[in-house]
């Protein structure tokens, strides 16, 4: 009886390679406890692990993770600040360093926070927050919006007549 041949049949679908496991190149809780684990299985009985070792390393990890964690926060924080200065300085007048080094002033219409350093729009020009060289005060006759830098040296808006001399006009 003849046989036909088996033709091999191509690979097709998900896996036409075997995927491979980049090695992990930062040592986390879930390292550690794997060590300890196969530290406690082939230990040697007549001479078990000291028990205030691996309360030390266990110590080591949590600290280890406790100063992950405060440094995660700590970036958010200063995220969430940058986001704050930027949104502060819509309606300002700003200096930045422009590519040939003179200074350009103009003023801060808007924000974009799409990057990982907000983006604040001088004059229809995205400039980085961290490029943005300084605030300038608004000019005598300028109307701003209340933010300036007059407003920053004690000016009171309470009625307690911080700011009378700066009204023109008698007492009504």
């Amino acid at each position: 009886m003849p046989t036909d041949s088996v033709t091999p049949v191509a690979a097709t679908g998900m896996y036409t390679t075997p995927p491979t496991r980049a090695p992990k190149q930062t040592m986390d809780g879930e390292m550690f406890m794997h060590l300890l684990v196969t530290q406690l299985q082939n230990q040697d009985p007549s001479s078990p692990m000291d028990t205030n070792q691996m309360i030390s390393q266990s110590t080591q990890l949590a600290m280890m993770e406790s100063i992950s964690t405060m440094t995660t926060t700590s970036e958010e924080n200063f995220s969430l600040q940058m986001r704050a200065v930027a949104a502060a300085l819509v309606g300002q007048q700003v200096s930045y360093h422009g590519q040939d080094g003179s200074l350009i002033t103009g003023t801060a219409t808007s924000v974009s926070y799409a990057g990982p350093v907000p983006q604040v729009i001088v004059d229809g020009k995205e400039i980085p927050l961290d490029l943005i060289a300084g605030i300038n005060a608004a000019a005598p006759g300028e109307s701003g919006t209340g933010q300036g830098t007059d407003d920053a040296a004690g000016a009171s808006s309470d009625g307690s007549g911080a700011d009378a001399p700066r009204t023109s006009g008698g007492a009504a």
